[in-house]
C-alpha cells in the first residue's frame, strides 16, 4: 500500500473477506469491548501490535506514540492523551495486564540519544524534542556506559520500556491495582530484523520469548 486509494482497496478486500468471515465477532464487538490487555507501543509503521501478537479484533486496547513512552502522572491542566488512555484501560475496561512494547531501530530513541531536535521550534522538531525529553535521564546513563553507537541505541530502546513502566507506577490507580494483584505490568521488545520478540523479566532483563 502506498496511499489512501490503496488503503480503500484494502478495506474492500477486508469487507468482502475478513469482516464477513468474522461476522459473529464483529456483531459482538458492536455491543462493546472487553480486552484483557493494554499495549503501549511505538507509532512506527513496522511494529503493529495486532500483527506481531496475531490477535483478533477487540482483544487488545492499544495506544501508540513516538518511542512507546508513558509520561509520569500529572494533575496540571492539559491534553494528556496517553494518560487518558491508561486511565480508561485500567479504571474503565479494568484490563488485568498492561504491556509496554519497544522495538529496534526506534527513531524516537535515536532522537533522544543524539539530541538532534534539541532547541528547535514547534513544527520543526520541537514537539519531538519535548516528548523524547522523557528519556533525558536514561539517555545520560546510557551514554555514560555505552557511548553513542549501536549498543547504546539498543540499550536506550530497552530503557524506554523501563522508563514507561516506572512512569506507569506513578499513577495512583495503577500502583494500587498492581499492589493488590489486580494488574500486571510487562515489558517487551521487538527486533525488526529477525522478527524476535524479547520479554522483560522482573529484573528488567530482556530475553527472547
Amino acid at each position: 500500500m502506498t496511499d489512501f486509494a490503496d488503503m480503500v482497496q484494502g478495506y474492500r478486500r477486508f469487507r468482502d473477506k475478513g469482516w464477513t468471515e468474522q461476522r459473529e465477532r464483529w456483531s459482538q464487538l458492536s455491543q462493546g469491548q472487553d480486552p484483557k490487555v493494554m499495549v503501549i507501543a511505538c507509532s512506527d509503521s513496522r511494529v503493529d501490535p495486532m500483527q506481531i501478537f496475531d490477535v483478533a479484533p477487540g482483544e487488545i486496547f492499544t495506544v501508540r506514540n513516538v518511542a512507546n513512552l508513558v509520561p509520569p502522572f500529572e494533575t496540571n491542566k492539559g491534553f494528556h492523551g496517553v494518560s487518558a488512555a491508561v486511565e480508561f484501560a485500567v479504571t474503565q475496561l479494568e484490563v488485568p495486564e498492561v504491556v509496554v512494547m519497544g522495538h529496534a531501530s526506534c527513531g524516537g530513541c535515536a532522537a533522544a540519544l543524539s539530541g538532534g531536535f534539541a532547541g528547535r521550534e514547534k513544527g520543526n522538531g520541537g514537539f519531538i524534542s519535548d516528548w523524547v525529553g522523557l528519556l533525558d535521564a536514561a539517555r545520560d546513563k546510557v551514554k555514560a556506559e555505552f557511548g553513542e553507537g549501536a549498543e547504546a541505541k539498543r540499550e536506550l530502546e530497552h530503557e524506554a520500556v523501563r522508563v514507561s513502566l516506572a512512569n506507569l507506577r506513578t499513577f495512583p490507580f495503577v500502583a494500587e491495582r498492581e499492589a493488590a494483584g489486580k494488574l500486571k505490568l510487562r515489558g517487551a521488545y521487538f527486533a525488526i530484523a529477525d522478527g524476535v520478540l524479547h520479554v522483560m523479566d522482573d529484573d528488567g532483563v530482556f530475553a527472547p520469548a
